[in-house]
Formats: structure tokens, sequence, C-alpha cells
């Protein structure tokens, strides 16, 4: 079975009365997944989450199922779909696991998008269809230990070396941190940001550089102690005296800080539809314990304090999901860039902090079960926190809203 299903004729979504509606092929495609997620990652998760262990067998069956390639063009070896169909996948892998719903949020938005969007027809031949496939997976590094949100202040250095008749290489020194597929044992490829040089007005040049897997002076650091997404592979990375070909430039010189932000847009959608999916598990356990948990002989679904706080899972799901396919909608529908950044920023802050609420809410409504480590609410409580931080903090979501309406806010 695979994900060419997910192909539509028309519209990804059609606005009716009530909002955003899927389209029938997406809803059949969520189901294909949900179910995939039912039988091959929920009955796993936990012991995952126990042993910190990256499961490489279920990755690579999510490539067969097809989900790596569901934005790749059908000649590099995809579905051909679009950024709808990787949202749906996104939702029903993270309300099983969050781990696995970045692991492929990750390879797709950050990995193959920008070779997608920025590379050459080589370069794509050369990496996409492994990726694709599911067979690789690639990362890209932009944070560093002084560069999270200010990514333009990144310290690592690309230099040109060699004759300009031919053979010029490039060479990186820097380092990189929270880099999420850089280390796993199908990781091909590490694209970077790196200073290229400096433009006229004294701004660095910031250009994004193609650092294959294995490459001598790429040196992946042990793999991080993290507070919750244990399943998902996080690593530091080293550049030193790290060097590539000239042709491993990716997009133009001196564009890699622009092209960084253009993927970040949709890649920040991708990432609210992980959230929907924590909020969907939060309110399916909810609904579970409210209806078989009694108290004096009646289920505590049936008080108002409890079942008021359901009311608001159900609130807070509904308004993430509207939010989150609203945004890949205008995106699919090549809406201009400025309207796609604000929606973006709205379903991704909205998302993800009603994410985290939901898990407090869904823990207490559990009471003790909800602490015990057996229970997956412990495990989505603790992964649900770095979605207010990954792919632009809520911070930097509010700057680039505020930013959108027109006021002069710095940082």
């Amino acid at each position: 079975m695979t994900a060419s299903t997910t192909r539509t004729s028309g519209s990804t979504a059609t606005r009716g009365t009530t909002g955003f509606e899927l389209s029938r092929e997406h809803e059949e495609f969520r189901r294909t997944v949900a179910e995939f997620a039912a039988a091959r990652v929920a009955p796993f998760a936990g012991q995952w989450d126990r042993e910190r262990r990256f499961p490489l067998e279920t990755v690579r069956e999510m490539g067969e199922l097809g989900l790596f390639g569901l934005t790749t063009p059908e000649d590099l070896g995809g579905a051909g779909g679009d950024l709808t169909s990787l949202c749906v996948a996104i939702e029903e892998i993270g309300r099983a696991d969050q781990s696995l719903g970045i692991t492929l949020e990750a390879a797709v938005g950050l990995g193959i998008a920008p070779l997608l969007r920025f590379g050459t027809r080589a370069q794509q031949e050369a990496f996409v269809p492994d990726l694709a496939a599911g067979r690789a997976l690639a990362a890209f590094g932009l944070t560093e230990p002084g560069a999270g949100s200010d990514a333009g202040a990144t310290r690592t250095r690309a230099r040109l070396e060699g004759a300009d008749d031919g053979g010029r290489s490039w060479v990186l020194d820097g380092a990189k941190q929270f880099i999420t597929n850089s280390g796993t044992e199908i990781t091909s490829l590490v694209t970077v940001t790196a200073r290229t040089g400096e433009r006229p007005d004294g701004s660095p040049e910031i250009s994004a550089v193609m650092v294959p897997a294995g490459t001598p002076g790429l040196e992946v650091g042990p793999a991080y102690d993290k507070l919750g997404w244990h399943a998902s592979d996080t690593h530091p990375l080293s550049l030193v005296d790290c060097r590539v070909p000239e042709e491993n430039l990716l997009g133009e010189r001196g564009r890699g800080y622009a092209q960084f932000l253009a993927t970040l847009d949709e890649g920040r959608i991708a990432i609210a539809a992980l959230a929907v999916g924590s909020l969907q598990a939060c309110l399916d356990a909810a609904l579970v314990q409210v209806r078989e948990r009694e108290v004096a002989g009646v289920p505590i679904g049936a008080r108002q304090a409890v079942a008021f706080q359901v009311a608001d899972l159900e609130a807070w799901t509904t308004t993430a999901r509207v939010l989150t396919y609203r945004a890949a909608a205008l995106a699919d529908a090549g809406r201009p860039a400025a309207e796609v950044k604000q929606a973006a920023a709205i379903a991704k802050l909205t998302a993800t902090e009603h994410a985290v609420a939901a898990t407090r809410v869904a823990t207490q409504l559990l009471g003790g079960y909800g602490f015990m480590e057996e229970h997956p609410m412990a495990r989505f409580y603790r992964d649900a926190k770095v979605l207010e931080v990954g792919e632009g903090t809520s911070e930097v979501q509010r700057l680039v809203l505020a930013r959108g309406l027109g006021l002069p806010v710095s940082w």
C-alpha cells in the first residue's frame, strides 16, 4: 500500500459553512495512516520511549507506505501530493507517537523540502529518491549554540578553496545543535547554513551547503538526553575543516537565510499538525476515563467540573485542526507568501499552546494513572512542551504576527 491515493484533482480543501473541510481523498488517506499507526506504532511507542530507541524498522515501514514521499514529485519517486496530505499523515502518526511524528515532519519539511525547492536537478536526483522512499533521511542544520531564534547570527563559516578553473571546494567550520534525524543509521545528508562572506552593508552573507553523511570533518555528537521525544534522533554536530565540492551549494549563494525562512513557513504548519495529533490523543484518553471512571455510581463525565474540561479539549482540538488545515490549504493553493506566513504562525502558535494545555488537563482528569509512565499520557505530557519551541518559539510566532500587522517590533 502506498500513499499515491493522496493525489487530488482539485483544491485540497474546500471552504464550507463551518470552515475548511478535507477532501474525500484526504479523509480516505487519513484512515489508511490511522490504521497503520494503530497497528504498527501505538503498541510499541511506550517501549521505544523507555529505551530511547530510534525505531528504524518502523521508519522503513513508513517509507514503504509512502509517507516520506508525499510531497515529492512522481519523477523523483514520490506521490506528487500536497502539504495537506503531509499534515494528515503527521497528525495521525503523532496521535500515536510524537517522536515518530517529528521524525516524519523533519524528514520531509526540513530534509526533502529544501532540495525540492532550491536544489538543482542533479542534486535532487542524487538524494531525493532514497529520501522519498524512506531508505535515507536528511537533516537541516540551522540552530547553533549562540544562534537559535536569531538564526541570522550563525557563526558557522564556509570558505571556497581551490583554483577558479575547477575543483574548488567549500571548507566548513562551526557547530550546530538540536539537529533532528542527523545521526541515524540511514542519515545520508545534512544541509547546513553558514557564513560565506559579507554583504556590502557589512551584514553576513549566509548560504546553505549540503554535507553528505560521512564527510571527513563532520562529527555527530552523542544523542541528547531529552525531556521528551525520546524515540526521535537528535544530535549536536561539529564541522572542522569539513570539505565538500563547490556544487554542493544549495540554491543561490547568499540566499541561505531567506531559503530557510521560506521553508520554515510550511514547516510550522506541519508542526501545528503534530500538535493536533497530541490534542486528539489527549481528548481520546480523557473521554475513555470520564466515561468509565465512576464516583458514587455515576461516571465522572456527568459532573460539570469534569465535563467542562473535556469540552475545552474538544474546542481546542477543533480550533487547532481548522487553523492548521486552513494554513495548509492556503499554501497548497499558492497564496501570497505573506498570507501563508501569517496563517502558519497563527496555526503553530495556537495549536502548540493548546497542546501543552491539553496534556495538563488530560493528565489531571486521569488522576494517578496519568502520572504513571505505563500510561501514554505521561509520554504525551513530556513530549508536548517542545512543540512551543521547535521551528520557531511561541515568542517568534507572536513577533511574526505583529510584524505582519505592520507593527515595527524588534527583538
